[in-house]
């Protein structure tokens, strides 16, 4: 008969001992056994909200009070941060509308390129804008006709998500084409001869950008009045003509607000959009302030304080991200140099580690708090084509830039663009065109044929009040008592920029 050991002995053999220690302490006072003290909640506990007080765990009513104005406060604060990609389409649906561009046959043309008197999101000086903007719901299915030759174009959506792109970068490769943008929940019948997408929208912000020649806009303002038709599918037939509003010149809004307010732009967009155009996550987080569909968005006292209260922080929170990023990998060339992308870790949906990690919602807010247009052509390595941008907000010693100083910046020879580069200065408070005595806060290759070089072929730009002696036609103007930053554009970006062989100077301070 075999004989069978207690396990304790097995394990002694084994060279194992296992003791269970004995605990001198007794039960903790009011109850039967030692809890851990991990799980249990003290009668006070200090926090960044004030004195939290329980009677046995129970939150006193002052605690109450507290917590659920804090979680009110941070679900705002979230919101606006979560919120800023539709609040910023919605300023530009909104924007348009108040010029005129209440129909999709109708767009906004910058026949002499947009200058400083329109307030938006870092707009360019050095390409021509055909803007758009689609209502599918009451429209339907949109034809939207590029003709060749077209630059970058795209369609975003109501949450400025990418749709499709046009022109250069998209499926007709800059010969033309017919796009068909269709509704959400599209049933009907497709027709061929189209590059064809459904939306997940009724809003759709369609830019479309043309190339000078010869340092003019004619070439391409030629090309979209005479080349350009938006019109419903179900007018194919007999389509409207298109009518076209000059934006140079035009006072225009298209920023988001920055605060309270924000929540009733963004109000207004889920009681348009199909329901299921944002996730649940975040149309949960909105029902958590009373923003949920068929249902008025009405806040009692109490709650508008806390979202006054709440955009605040979320707003200051954005600055800091866009204008002070802390990511490790948004700085182009390390933390060493001032520059940084706008697509931080190189994707437009800012997923991180081929969405492994899930989505970078710093990354998101950094580029739609300063930025619009939301493309793959902005982030992909496409020689020759696409965009590349760099932005600074700081001198070469981390400082900000002031308008009541000098400075200048040395672009060196051989600019890795097939198309063109250039400067565009930018005011901190609008994320807008530095507005001075110069319509055009900016210098471009292309455009500014009078660019003097230095002698190894760089050319240096001088940013100030006043322009230096002799420095005239490479001078940027700023403003005493503002800040400013500056984006730099390669349009054509060829192999030099993806393999930083070739880099822009810093930002230097003039003594």
């Amino acid at each position: 008969m075999q004989r069978i050991l207690p396990v304790s002995l097995l394990l002694i053999f084994c060279g194992v001992l296992i003791s269970t220690p004995a605990s001198s302490e007794g039960p903790t006072p009011g109850f039967n056994t030692l809890i851990p003290e991990s799980i249990l909640t003290p009668d006070s506990v200090e926090t960044s909200i004030g004195t939290l007080n329980f009677f046995d765990g129970f939150p006193d009513e002052e605690t109450v009070s507290k917590v659920y104005d804090n979680l009110d406060r941070t679900r705002a604060t979230q919101a606006f941060l979560d919120m800023v990609p539709l609040a910023s389409i919605e300023g530009l649906r909104r924007g348009m509308e108040s010029v005129g561009v209440d129909a999709s046959h109708k767009i906004l043309l910058y026949n002499d390129l947009m200058d400083s008197n329109s307030l938006f999101l870092t707009g360019n000086t050095d390409t021509i804008y055909a803007l758009g903007m689609l209502d599918l719901q009451r429209d339907g299915a949109t034809v939207v006709e590029i003709p060749s030759g077209a630059g970058p174009g795209t369609v975003n959506d109501a949450y400025f998500r990418f749709v499709i792109d046009m022109g250069a970068p998209g499926p007709d490769r800059g010969k033309g084409g017919k796009y068909l943008i269709l509704p959400p929940g599209y049933e009907g019948a497709v027709p061929e001869g189209y590059f064809s997408v459904e939306s997940p929208t009724y809003v759709n912000w369609l830019p479309l950008r043309g190339f000078l020649k010869d340092g003019k806009t004619d070439a391409a303002v030629d090309m979209w009045t005479k080349g350009l038709k938006i019109y419903p599918l179900s007018k194919k037939d007999n389509p409207p003509e298109l009518e076209v509003i000059n934006g140079t010149g035009i006072i225009m809004n298209t920023v988001h607000a920055n605060d309270e307010t924000f929540f009733e732009e963004i109000a207004e967009v889920i009681q348009r959009e199909p329901l299921g155009f944002l996730d649940d996550e975040l149309r949960g987080n909105l029902a958590s302030i009373g923003i949920e569909k068929g249902k008025e968005f009405a806040p009692d006292a109490r709650m508008r304080a806390i979202l006054k209260d709440g955009v605040a922080i979320a707003n200051a929170t954005a600055r800091a991200l866009a204008f002070r990023p802390r990511s490790e990998t948004i700085y182009i060339y390390g933390h060493e140099s001032a520059w940084f992308t706008a697509f931080d870790g190189g994707s437009y949906q800012w997923l991180l580690n081929d969405g492994n990690g899930g989505r970078n919602r710093d990354a998101r807010t950094v580029f739609f708090y300063i930025a619009t247009v939301n493309t793959p052509a902005m982030v992909l390595q496409m020689i020759g084509a696409g965009s590349q941008y760099a932005l600074a907000t700081l001198d070469s010693k981390g400082r900000y830039l002031d308008g009541a100083k000098d400075y200048k910046i040395t672009i060196p020879g051989d600019v890795p663009a097939k198309d063109f580069w250039s400067l565009v200065v930018y005011d901190p408070q609008t994320r807008s065109m530095l507005q001075t005595d110069q319509p055009y806060p900016s210098k471009n290759n292309e455009r500014n044929r009078d660019l003097v070089k230095n002698d190894d072929g760089s050319t240096t730009i001088w940013f100030g009040p006043k322009a230096p002696m002799g420095k005239e036609a490479n001078w940027i103007q700023t403003v005493p008592g503002k800040g400013w930053f500056t984006c730099l554009r390669l349009y054509g970006p060829l192999e030099p920029w993806f393999k930083q062989t070739w880099r822009p100077g810093e930002i230097e301070l003039v003594d």
